[in-house]
């Protein structure tokens, strides 16, 4: 089974299955349409600059998975940035360590910008994020929610 990470740029094609993975695991329900996070997708991809950036794990040629690297991701704590956000793998393809290389692949792609710390909020992964080195700093409170805020320096 070979492996190729591509990004949205390289492959705008890619697009309307990240968006829709996008919306289905993070935005449906908030009050986003799909095309809504589609012409986010699109437009954030387009744009200049190094992000936002999504990157798609492809096995044999088909999308299983996405992570982007995103200027801004939780609206209480503008203060922070970057994030590692959307970290997303189809159900049929999880528990393989595709998760970690889309994260490897961001954080390289991040390191590679010169940015000194990630970080990233999770209410359900904080462990697979604590294997990996992300660590945790606080919890905070998102929609009525709790979630763990994880940071990873990348030049420690």
């Amino acid at each position: 089974m070979p492996h190729a990470i591509v990004t949205n740029t390289e492959r705008p094609d890619l697009m309307p299955v990240t968006a829709r993975w996008r919306w289905e695991a993070f935005a449906q329900g908030q009050g986003r349409s799909l095309a809504e996070v589609t012409a986010a997708e699109s437009e954030g991809a387009a744009g200049p600059g190094p992000m936002p950036r999504t990157f798609v794990l492809l096995v044999d040629d088909e999308p299983v998975g996405m992570a982007s690297l995103a200027a801004h991701d939780l609206d209480t704590r503008p203060d922070l940035t970057p994030w590692l956000a959307g970290v997303f793998v189809v159900p049929h393809a999880r528990g393989r360590g595709h998760a970690a290389r889309l994260v490897a692949a961001v954080e390289a792609y991040a390191a590679s910008l010169g940015v000194a710390t990630l970080w990233l909020y999770t209410r359900t992964a904080e462990g697979i994020y604590a294997r990996i080195g992300w660590r945790t700093v606080e919890t905070v409170a998102h929609r009525d929610k709790m979630y763990a805020l994880m940071r990873r320096d990348l030049f420690a």
